[in-house]
């Protein structure tokens, strides 16, 4: 239903289902990650009106689960690039995946995808810096690479 891509990386397109409607997908080496991009494969929609709520997730200093909102998916907006490079140091936020104890290792994130009513995905706040920047992409490789 969902795939996960991080540049240089292989596409992961199983995640692993830690509840009837939670998703969440391994990022080794988190440290090193800019931008990830999370999408629907195409093969199975979301049931109408249902969305997918798409949570980061890093461990603090203390092992702790750290977990903030990035987006979301939907049968019309099936894909999205969030920028986490500037998230590893925020607050956690609300989020559904609190009782399942996922473990957590220093050098792995997560991806966490949470089946929600359309109507609650759209009053949700994301954290402020996943957005990404409306400049294309290759202007902001330009744009960086020269600065």
């Amino acid at each position: 239903m969902f795939g996960c891509l991080v540049a240089g990386r292989l596409v992961q397109a199983a995640p692993q289902q830690v509840a009837e409607d939670k998703f969440v997908f391994d990022l080794p080496d988190y440290e090193n990650i800019n931008h990830v991009v999370v999408f629907m494969l195409g093969t199975v929609p979301f049931p109408e009106g249902m969305g997918g709520s798409v949570y980061f997730c890093y461990p603090d200093q203390s092992g702790m689960a750290v977990w903030q909102l990035l987006g979301f998916v939907t049968n019309e907006k099936p894909s999205a690039i969030f920028k986490i490079s500037g998230l590893k140091s925020g607050k956690g936020s609300q989020h559904p995946f609190g009782a399942m104890n996922l473990p957590q290792t220093p050098t792995v994130a997560q991806i966490g995808i949470s089946v929600e009513l359309l109507e609650n995905l759209v009053q949700q706040t994301p954290v402020a810096n996943a957005a990404v920047s409306s400049v294309d992409s290759f202007t902001e490789v330009l744009q960086t690479s020269c600065s």
